[in-house]
Order: C-alpha cells, then structure tokens, then sequence
C-alpha cells in the first residue's frame, strides 16, 4: 500500500503527521497470544514526545470493540505502555493518545487481548478496558490537538490463519454506501468471487470488494479435467431476498463445444445427501447480510480447448414488497488451456475441487463385503451369514434363527429359535382387540446384498402399508405407515416381539446399564435419555430393537447430546403416552412397544419406523485379535516394533495428522511413514471421523455457507480464532494446544458424510492408509458401511476399530455406548471401550458393555488399564502404549501359542472347565496337547476353588496332566498345582494355567 510522509511544523516542534492508506498492509509476527491474542497493530514514533496521538484504521470485523481492552507494549525492552487514552475506539478506526515511554520507535497494540481457562475445551473471554493511567500525565495529555502524531504502519497476526486480510477487513460504512449508491437502488447486489478469496463476512463488505469496484463477471483460467469452483455473494441491499433460484447457462466456447449447465452445480441448493436422496434448500438472505453461493464446474479432460461464456442468473423474491422478484446475473468466462489436470485439483484442498465430493454417491450399491456372504432367499425364508429370517404373510418377521455356536467362534448345522410366536401388530380400536388383516406380501428387489418387500394391511378403519428390508449384514428395517378412512377411536397400537426366554440374558438401553435382562420394566419415552430401544438377547443370539419416525435426526453425542437431543417419534411417542415394556412370563420373554389411546383423524397418517438388528454378526476370531497388536501411539516404527505393535493408530494432533478430521494438510509425510511400516509389514491406521472439524479446513467457509447442515449451530464461544473469525452460532469443540487446531461440532448427519468417505478414498489411494481409528461415531450405520466397502476396495486387509468413552452419564442422555453404535458393529474389526468404563462392573456388565462378543467382536481395555485378569476371559488385554503395558501378556500367550489355540468362553455349555462359582469364571484356550485356562475373579475376598475339568474334551490324560502356574510379570508367581486340588485365587485378579499332557 502507498503511504504518505508529510512533515508539519507547529510552534517550533517537528511533529510526524500522515495521511493514512485506505487499509494497512498485513504480515505476521512472533509474540505469545495466550497473554496478548492474536492480532496486533504496529505504530511508529517519529520523535520522543511525552504524549502522542495515533489514529488506526484497523477495520475491525469484531463487534463492539469499545468493551476490549488494549494493551501497548514498546517493541525496544518489551515495556508495557500503562498510559494510554481510548479517545475513540470503534470498527472501523481507533483513536488514542499514548506515552511513548522509550522514545522514537515502534510500538504493539494488542487489540484482542483474552484470558483463556486452558485444557481442551478452552473457555476464551476477551479483556475489559482498564484505566491504567498516571492522573498527572492523563491530565496533561487528555487532549489530542496539538500532540504529535505517530503512524500505524502495519496490521499483524500471529500467523496467515489468524489473518483477516484481504476477506475479513471491513468496508467503512461511507465507502459501503458509495458504493452502492452505483448500483442505482438494486434490491440485490452480486459480488463474483475466486475460490483463492473465500467469503467469510455476513453483515460487512470486505475492503477488496470496494478496492475492485462494480463487477458482474468472473473471468479465470483452467485446465482440463479439473473441477472448478468459484462464489457469487449476494447482497440483500433493502429487503429479504427469498428462495433464491440460480440458474445457469451453458458456457459456449470454440467451435461450437460447450460446457452443459448440467455441469455446472451450485451446493447451497442442494444435492445427494448421505442417503442419496434429493436434496433441496431453501436459501434466503436477510436484509443487510450477504450470502455466499458456492459453485463448482465440472470441466471435462475431452474438451476442447479455448474460451467459454456464460451466464449464471441468481433470482430472489422481496418479502417486505409483496414477493416482487429481484435478478441479477454474473457473467463467467473461463479460459481453459490444454494441458490435463488429472487429480482435478484435488491434492491441493485450498482448490476447492472437493467440494463436489458433497455429493458424492460413493460404495451407494448393494455389493456384499467379507466376511459376509449373498442374501439367499427360499420361498420367504431369507438366509444371510449365520442367521434366517422367516417372514410371516403380513411382512412382518414370523420366525428368527441363529446358528452361531455358544462359544462364538463357528456356525453350526443346527439352528436355534428366538421367537416363540411371530412378531405382530396389536391393535385395539374402542377398548376391543382388533383383528390385523393382510393382503399378502410380494418382494420388490432382490440383490445380493439387500432384500426388498411390501404388503398391506387394515384393522377396523385404519390402513397399513409396509415397506421391509433386510440387508446382508442383519440390520432389518420396516416404513409402516397407518391412515385412517374416518375418525377412528384407538385404545392401543403395540408391536409385540415374544422371545424364547432361554436367549434373553442380557439388555442394553432405556436408561440402564448394560448387564442382565430385567424380568419386568417399563420405559416412557423421554427425550433426557438418548434411547429409541434395547437390545436384548445371549451371546449368540440377540435383537437390537429400535422404533423411530419421520421426524427422526441422529441425535448429537459424546459431551453435545443435550444440544441437539433425540427428537420423539410422534406415533410412538403420542404426547407421552407410548413406552416400551419388557416382560419375562414362564419360559417367554416379551418385548411390546405400545402407543397409548389416541383419535386418528380422518386422512390423517402416522409413520412407525422401526429397525431390527439381527445379532450376532459373525463369529469372532481370536487368532487374529491376538495377531494385530495395536499401539496406539505415533512414534518412530523401531520402536513400535520393539514393544511388540504391528498396528499402529496415528491419532490427530501428530505429526503426520495434525489437525482434527482433516487429515489432507500432510499427506507427504503420512505416506512416508506408511510405507516404512509396510517395509516392516506393519499397519497404519488413521484417526478420521467427522464428528467436528478442525478450523483449518480449508472448505470451512463453504461449509458455513450452508447454513446449520454440516456445521451445527449453537453458542459460539471456546478457542479465540472461533470467536474472531466465526461470528458466533457453532457449538466450539475440541482444542489441541500444541497445535493451535480448534474444532466445531458437526450436525449429526449432513452431505460431509459423502465427502469424509470421498476423502477416506483419497487417503487408501494415494496415501496407503490400513484403516480407521474411530473416536466416537457421528455418522450413521450406511456410512459405516460404505466406510468399510472404500476401504476394502482400496485394501482388502483395511481395518476398523472403534473406541468409545463410556456414554452412560447425564451429558449424554445415559445411554450405552453398545447400544448407541450397535449399527456400525457389522463393519468394525475391534472395539476400545474405554475411557470411564467400569472394569470393576460384573461379568454381565462386561459382556454387554464392554467385551463386544455377542456381536461378533473382540475389544481391548482403557480406564486405568482395565484388569488383566479379567480381561483375558474375553480376549482382551490394555492398549499399548496408552492404556498400560500388555507386554507381559502378550509374552504369556505368545509361549502357550494362543493363535492356534480355540477359544471356548466361560459362557459357553460347552466349556470344558468349570468353577463350580458365578463370581469365578474360567475361560479355555485349547491347542493340540495343551490348554490354557483364565480364570477371573469378582469374588469379595480371596476364594478357594476347585476345578471341574472334561478332560476327554481337552485331550489330556489327567493321570499325565501337569499343571502350571507361569511366571509372568506383574500378573502372577511361577508354580505348580496338582490334578483334582483346590488353590486359592486373589480377590479382584485371577490365574493362568497351562495344562499340557496327552490321552
């Protein structure tokens, strides 16, 4: 910028006057924000004085600036300047008289100065003005005319992400007018943008606008192949604009070739959502704000080259002018050179090439992954890995049968029955049951990986029509919805699902920790917990039941459920009359979903969604949960390899992964490390999810421009660079010091879901990542799935694990975190509950809360490094190096040869070796010639135990048995037992043995 030095004598005394430039340069500097923020002005004394005065045209976009403080510093020693006068302190300029306290020189301005509370979510407030001044020189020096002057010279932040140049310095509200006093009174104003100048301001027009003057054409050049994309502001001059319409024109070039408005697509419209269904906002801009529209252009790498024209025509209604329309257009010009772009633009973020992965219909099909196998269907019997569902005439599932063993490690021939009766609607109309009569069913689509049907029912008055699904993993989902032909009286709607009793030892859900299945409970539906149903079943088989409707939004979790909670599914819900019971009779164990009395109005539709998770999922495989050791720690891979990992998790806040689900600013240095580990035959897994991201996502400002759908809203606040560039409404979330990385939080379900599995492509294949870390899951079961599909086809050694801290707590609506992910259990390869989990919990807890078994998984411990004892019965040690060191017991199994062993879990029937104790749980690992036997205790106190031993089943001759105790460390002493003998095991801890012998 030019600045202008003019030197003014008055009454004797040189004095530095200036005649400032509209705005300042901006560069960065080196000083500490946590004490002073993050921005600063540089001012020049010309001349030692003992006042002077200085006017700074920082065009501040932060409001009220009057209530911030300012600290002064002279840049020679770092001295505080306590005597300063805030003459004027506004948005635009500030104007101030200070003491100069080391003479001529430059002096800092911290003008947004915070005090931060610290940790990972920082609460930032912003300094109140304090008078600091001496009385004397504040009464001398009060006045500004006559002080000399001194000179801002320069605008500063802590680094280019902190910079408000050139998107984020404010228009004068006299050049704003001006300005639009050229526009001849439009309603609507359009400021075309490129991709490099991302709008960040809502009420204020930046500077450069004004700086560029009036324009109604982009011009650019482009390569082929690449995707384009560019904005159009639109400024509400003096009235709200309503439902904006934008409409594009093809882009006529040489030789007749063109660029189809078809390729041309604007993301604030709309698109594919994560389901794949047509997606339509609805945009209108408030009088006085301004509005981004973000654009993109698909330039095919077939087209000829040269110059193309076209218009884009933005339109609007006037809400205070009885709906007038309002349009305007752009002109577009692009210029696109030979040479082929064949990433499109999309290793360099900063391109904006990927926002076209928005709408990305990526994995959308109905292939099957491994392990699981093609839906085979036989008349109305459908057969999928491990489990048939036998529907009914009306649709609905007549019988369900498991054929996973008790131990959970085969499928048998021989299946066993969850239901006793099928699964039914009950209707009562008028206090009188009501006879459901159906028309049938008939299937709609069959694929390998998904089934469809529909059918028809009605009761009295009402209708009823079905749409089922099941997919090949056994997520069975039912659309029912009910109308009625005339006012129709109903006492009670309830779904009944009556189980064998037998199968139903455990729960999950409805506000209680996981353990043992009730007998009798009674659940209304209440939007404190996050809970749309249980799941209830034994180790090898179990349902997962949840009823929703058309209303349903993935709630927020993990610390935000409260912020965005479950909404309450009107047909089941009813106004607080509906719930959920469970009842053991006999040898039944019912579970019945009821609405409560209700008037169905003519017409009127009620939609009762619900979804059925057939469980178990597959058999779990511990030859490899004992063969991926995980280390979960980023770290130079020699050392990796010497404590024993060959899997590493890079989590974020790392060297290669930085910054919070955006793991694309470093992928040099990640594929670096990669590559070494597969030199090593290691894995490397990344942390990337979405439920918030990180503010220095390059899209960041795209994605606020489409209102709450990717970024939710909420109330401001946290880490300073939040609230100085983000004008409030988001929820702040975590904060990585080191790294300056703050994050918001994610809406629950959005169009990111399409570009975080676009970008989990990107990462396999040009990257090589092994899989995903998972903290917490913000996306819903069909994009785990797809998740799992881009990975396999990537890799088909990539691998899921999922950790979650404990769920069960007020913040987050008291729910499990089983039953809250239970969806994604299909396509996870382990779990890491985790932090908060209760290790000290009975066996029941563990199995339902923590092991994973029971749905086909194995896990791993957190809290405190869990229990070493315990956790050896389900398989499961600490995660090194973060939750402990799992060394020792990974040096016991490596001895016995565990990876050949078969497991056979104390819940078993068939476990060869018993306690003769419920508190006292023994667990087998059988191996030809040799047994391993874990035993765990939650007895009170120390207890004697003796074994009850099929030794026919283990292979061994009791009379040549040998039984010893190893040593290992920190776990248990070298020794001996003999056969038959009882021994003593440690309250809280338990035993190893190794049997080894022949028939």
């Amino acid at each position: 910028m030019k600045k202008i030095l003019v030197v003014i004598i008055l009454a004797g005394i040189s004095l530095a006057g200036w005649s400032q430039s509209p705005v300042l340069p901006y560069k960065t500097g080196i000083w500490n924000p946590d004490s002073l923020g993050n921005q600063r002005v540089v001012v020049r004394v010309d001349k030692a004085a003992p006042a002077v005065l200085c006017e700074i045209p920082w065009r501040r976009r932060d409001l009220n600036p009057q209530d911030k403080e300012i600290l002064v510093y002279a840049q020679k020693g770092n001295l505080p300047v306590k005597n300063v006068i805030r003459l004027e302190v506004g948005r635009e300029s500030g104007k101030l008289v200070f003491e100069p306290v080391v003479g001529a020189g430059d002096y800092y301005f911290y003008y947004l100065p915070y005090k931060s509370s610290g940790g990972n979510y920082p609460k930032v407030t912003y300094l109140k003005p304090v008078d600091r001044c001496d009385a004397g020189w504040k009464a001398n020096s009060g006045q500004s005319s006559g002080l000399p002057k001194a000179l801002a010279v320069e605008m500063q932040s802590i680094n280019d992400l902190n910079s408000f140049y050139p998107m984020e310095v404010i228009a004068t509200k006299k050049e704003t007018n001006q300005y639009l006093a050229k526009t001849k009174g439009a309603a609507m104003v359009l400021f075309p943008e490129y991709r490099g100048f991302s709008i960040r301001m809502w009420n204020d027009l930046p500077y450069r606008w004004i700086q560029r003057g009036l324009s109604d054409k982009l011009s650019d050049t482009i390569q082929r192949g690449a995707y384009y994309s560019f904005q159009i502001g639109v400024l509400a001059v003096s009235d709200t604009l309503k439902d904006l319409q934008v409409k594009f024109s093809d882009l006529t070039g040489p030789g007749g070739a063109s660029i189809p408005a078809s390729r041309l697509t604007c993301f604030n419209m709309g698109g594919n959502d994560w389901n794949q269904e047509p997606l339509v906002k609805k945009v209108s801009v408030p009088k006085g704000k301004i509005q981004p529209l973000w654009i993109g252009v698909d330039i095919a790498k077939d087209l000829e080259p040269g110059v193309f024209r076209g218009t884009v025509e933005i339109a609007g209604h006037l809400v205070e002018t009885g709906g007038r329309p309002s349009l305007q257009k752009i002109r577009l010009e692009l210029t696109v050179l030979p040479g082929i772009l064949s990433d499109r633009g999309d290793s360099k973020p900063e391109m904006h090439s990927r926002l076209r992965w928005l709408n990305s219909d990526i994995a959308v099909d109905d292939g099957v992954i491994p392990p699981y196998t093609p839906i085979e269907v036989s008349g109305q019997t459908l057969k999928i890995l491990g489990r048939d569902l036998k529907l009914g005439n009306n649709g609905l599932p007549e019988q369900v049968t498991s054929y996973f063993t008790p131990a959970m490690t085969a499928i048998q021939a021989g299946g066993e029955p969850l239901l006793t009766e099928p699964m039914a609607f009950e209707i009562e109309i008028n206090g009188k049951a009501n006879e459901v009569k159906s028309t049938g069913m008939k299937f709609t689509g069959k694929a390998e990986g998904g089934v469809d049907w529909e059918s028809n029912w009605t009761a009295g008055d009402l209708e009823f029509h079905l749409v089922g699904r099941l997919e090949f993993d056994g997520f069975l989902t039912y659309r029912i919805t009910a109308k009625a032909k005339k006012n129709t009286e109903v006492s009670d709607i309830e779904f009944v699902i009556p189980m064998n009793g037998d199968r139903i030892q455990y729960m999950l859900g409805l506000g209680q920790k996981g353990g043992k299945a009730p007998d009798q409970f009674n659940y209304k539906w209440d939007p404190y917990f996050n809970c749309d149903g249980p799941w209830l079943g034994s180790v090898n088989a179990g349902i997962q039941a949840t009823f929703r409707a058309e209303n349903y939004e993935r709630p927020l979790n993990t610390n935000f459920y409260h912020q965005k909670p479950l909404n309450m599914p009107p047909s089941w819900y009813n106004g607080g009359k509906g719930g959920i019971e469970l009842d053991r009779t006999g040898k039944e164990y019912e579970l019945t979903a009821y609405t409560g009395d209700r008037t169905i109005k003519t017409g009127e539709t009620l939609h009762f969604d619900i979804n059925l998770l057939l469980t178990p999922f597959r058999t779990i495989n511990p030859a490899k949960q004992w063969h991926d050791r995980y280390y979960h720690k980023y770290m130079p891979l020699d050392t990796i390899a010497k404590a024993g990992g060959n899997v590493v998790n890079v989590h974020h806040a790392t060297g290669i992964n930085p910054f919070i689900n955006y793991p694309f600013m470093r992928p040099a240095g990640m594929k670096a490390y990669i590559d070494s580990a597969h030199a090593m035959k290691d894995k490397v897994k990344i942390y990337y999810t979405v439920r918030e991201l990180s503010n220095i996502c390059p899209e960041i400002w795209a994605l606020k421009s489409l209102g709450n759908e990717v970024l939710s809203y909420g109330p401001g606040g946290g880490y300073s660079w939040l609230q100085e560039h983000l004008d409030g409404n988001y929820i702040p979330a975590w904060f990585v010091p080191d790294y300056r990385d703050a994050a918001v939080i994610n809406s629950g379900t959005s169009r990111w879901h399409n570009y975080y599995l676009e970008g989990l492509n990107w990462l396999v294949k040009n990257v090589g990542i092994d899989g995903l870390y998972i903290d917490d899951v913000a996306f819903d079961r069909s994009i785990m799935k797809r998740a799992k599909k881009v990975l396999l086809r990537g890799n088909p050694d990539a691998m899921i694990d999922l950790h979650s801290a404990n769920q069960f707590n007020e913040r987050d609506g008291y729910t499990n975190s089983g039953n809250l992910y239970l969806e994604h259990f299909p396509y996870l390869d382990r779990l890491w509950f985790g932090e908060y989990f209760d290790y000290n919990g009975s066996p029941d807890y563990w199995m339902t809360e923590v092991a994973g078994i029971p749905f086909g998984l194995m896990g791993e411990m957190l809290q405190d490094g869990g229990n070493q004892w315990r956790g050896l019965i389900y398989g499961m040690t600490s995660r090194a190096p973060w939750s402990g060191d799992p060394s020792n017991i990974w040096k016991l199994v490596d001895d016995f040869g565990i990876q050949k062993a078969e497991m056979i879990g104390y819940w078993s029937l068939d476990c060869p070796v018993k306690t003769g104790r419920p508190d006292i749980l023994a667990t087998v690992y059988k191996a030809q010639g040799k047994t391993m036997i874990a035993i765990a205790s939650w007895a009170a106190g120390p207890a004697r135990i003796s074994l009850d031993i099929d030794w026919k089943s283990l292979g061994i001759d009791p009379s040549k048995a040998k039984m010893t105790l190893p040593a290992v460390k920190k776990f248990q002493e070298a020794g001996e037992l003999k056969v038959g003998e009882s021994f003593t095991v440690p309250s809280g801890k338990g035993l190893s043995i190794i049997v080894t012998g022949g028939q």
